[in-house]
C-alpha cells in the first residue's frame, strides 16, 4: 500500500480531524431542524375566512358556517350565556353582562350573533338575537318592557261540594267559607 500511515502520530492526528468534521456535520443538521409548533389549546388565538370575511377568534370557539357582517354595538339585554358554538348545544364561554355594550360583529347561521367585546375584533362567542340590542335604541326597549303590566293569572276559586252545601276556599287568606 502506498498510501500507508507514516506514524502513529500521524494516524491520531488524521482521526481526531474526522471526529471533528463528523461532530461539525452533525451540529449543523440539528441546527437547521425547527423546533416543533407549540401546543394548541383552547387559548390559542386562531383565524379563518368565513363567507370573505376574515374572524379571529380562540381554539375552544368554532367559526360559523355563514357570516353575514354587521360589525355595529348593541348592548346585552339580560346576562346571557355566550356559547362557542351557535346554539344551545355549545359549551359555555362566558356570560354577558347585563347593559353593557358589545360590538356584533355578524349574524350566523340559527339566528345567532357573533359576538366581541366592545371596540374589539375578536370574536368570543355568539349569542341568541334576543340577548342583545342596538346600543341606540337599548333605554327604549328597556323603558318599553317596564311598563308592560305584569298580569297576574286569576286565582282559582278552590271549592268542594259535600250534598246541599258547598266550602270554598279564600284565595287571600286561605279560609274555609261553607255556604
Amino acid at each position: 500500500m502506498s498510501y500507508a500511515f507514516h506514524s502513529k502520530k500521524n494516524f491520531m492526528r488524521i482521526m481526531v480531524k474526522i471526529r471533528i468534521a463528523l461532530s461539525l456535520l452533525f451540529v449543523l443538521t440539528v441546527a437547521g431542524c425547527k423546533a416543533p409548533p407549540p401546543a394548541m389549546t383552547d387559548d390559542t388565538i386562531i383565524s379563518s375566512t368565513v363567507d370573505g370575511v376574515k374572524l379571529t377568534y380562540r381554539h375552544a370557539v368554532q367559526p360559523p358556517t355563514s357570516f353575514t357582517p354587521v360589525n355595529e354595538e348593541y348592548r346585552a339585554l339580560y346576562d346571557a350565556s355566550v356559547m362557542n358554538r351557535p346554539d344551545f348545544g355549545g359549551k359555555l364561554v362566558s356570560n354577558l353582562e347585563n347593559g353593557k355594550p358589545y360590538t356584533v360583529l355578524g349574524s350566523v347561521e340559527n339566528n345567532w350573533f357573533a359576538i366581541a367585546e366592545q371596540g374589539q375584533e375578536q370574536l368570543i362567542g355568539y349569542v341568541p338575537l334576543r340577548a342583545v340590542v342596538k346600543s341606540d335604541l337599548y333605554d327604549k326597549t328597556v323603558k318599553a318592557d317596564s311598563r308592560r303590566k305584569r298580569v297576574r293569572a286569576a286565582s282559582k276559586k278552590t271549592c268542594v261540594a259535600a250534598g246541599d252545601s258547598k266550602a270554598c276556599q279564600n284565595s287571600n287568606s286561605g279560609t274555609w267559607i261553607i255556604d
